[in-house]
């Protein structure tokens, strides 16, 4: 038997592994309608659209690790009738005028973003019952600062103690201070001016657990419904009641007008490692101008620091401005320094 001659048309040529290019167009989804997200639990995204419709939606794969969190303007595309059992998907991510945010991992700088868009940040403490805790103050007034966010300090409990006399320190860095008399018997809350201080504004409020943060909620957004717990009379501590942010309108018909209330869930710790200090300078305009003159990489803890001969111009000090520089010396260092644990 004559063996076989081979040529080039016995040759296997193994096929690419793509027989048509991948595109890298996307679309550009025209018909996608803007949204507000209202709370993002376990991959599912609730948000109101502009005409008040309310939409279960999920993020999109081409979106990749981004995250959506609650304030987010986002567009939707595909089922956004808001039917039971729909579901729509995010397509993308407005830019954000403003995130409040924490760093997980000092180490790693380990950012997480909480919410988004926000117009004020209410620091809610209770006078009494558990007692203010300056630290975590400190360093919520920090991130105010930082992403130029309104900050209010919200004492509860009044009815029970009188407000720290160290809270009107924070009202020499422009800091207002409210007071809402939460009476833990009956769970009232005594609403005048409170409505006045939030209508019209985006609002969230921080804290920590059994300072009455869910009670103002249900106070201020009746079905709200929102699981009220004690403090442990031997702790001293409060219960976490909240599980997840969320965004409450403050008017029945869904209209952002009125303002919304963002509640938070209690936060065991609040890094700041992934802050930039020249930015929390700046937030403060009169001495961010100080700082100007003062040496290249001042820390402005510095003996040679302008903010000395300001705070003390030929040797007498200056009671407001010395205050105003302690207070800004203090902010500086928490955000090198490491969390406190919120529990």
């Amino acid at each position: 038997m004559t063996p076989r001659e081979f040529d080039e048309s016995d040759a296997r040529i193994r096929p690419s592994r793509r027989t048509r290019p991948r595109s890298k167009d996307r679309p550009a989804h025209a018909d996608a309608i803007s949204a507000l997200v209202t709370t993002v639990d376990r991959g599912r995204t609730t948000c109101i659209t502009d005409e008040g419709v309310i939409v279960t939606a999920m993020k999109a794969r081409e979106m990749g690790p981004k995250s959506v969190v609650v304030g987010d303007l986002v567009n939707l595309v595909g089922d956004v009738s808001g039917t039971t059992g729909s579901l729509a998907r995010i397509v993308s991510i407005e830019p954000r005028r403003n995130s409040l945010s924490r760093t997980v991992d000092d180490a790693a700088k380990m950012e997480r973003t909480i919410v988004a868009n926000i117009d004020q940040l209410v620091i809610v403490v209770a006078a009494a019952n558990p007692e203010p805790r300056r630290g975590l103050i400190d360093r919520f007034l920090v991130c105010a600062f930082h992403e130029n966010i309104k900050p209010i300090i919200l004492v509860t409990k009044t009815d029970v103690s009188p407000v720290p006399d160290f809270m009107h320190e924070y009202e020499t860095l422009g800091v207002q201070i409210a007071t809402a008399a939460i009476k833990s018997d009956s769970r009232e809350v005594d609403l005048n001016k409170l409505f006045a201080l939030l209508n019209g504004k985006t609002s969230v409020l921080v804290g920590h657990s059994g300072v009455g943060k869910s009670t103002l909620i249900n106070a201020l957004v009746p079905h709200a419904d929102r699981v009220t717990g004690d403090v442990n009379d031997v702790t001293g501590r409060g219960r976490h009641t909240s599980s997840s942010a969320i965004a409450l309108p403050l008017a029945s018909d869904l209209s952002p007008k009125e303002g919304w209330i963002i509640d938070t869930p209690g936060i065991r710790a609040f890094g700041l490692a992934h802050l930039d200090s020249n930015r929390i300078v700046a937030a403060f305009g009169d001495l961010y101008e100080v700082v100007q003159n003062c040496m290249s990489n001042c820390s402005h803890h510095e003996v040679g620091c302008q903010l000395n001969e300001w705070a003390a111009p030929n040797g007498v000090a200056n009671i407001e401005r010395y205050a105003r520089v302690t207070s800004l010396r203090t902010l500086l260092e928490l955000k090198d320094s490491n969390p406190p644990t919120l529990d």
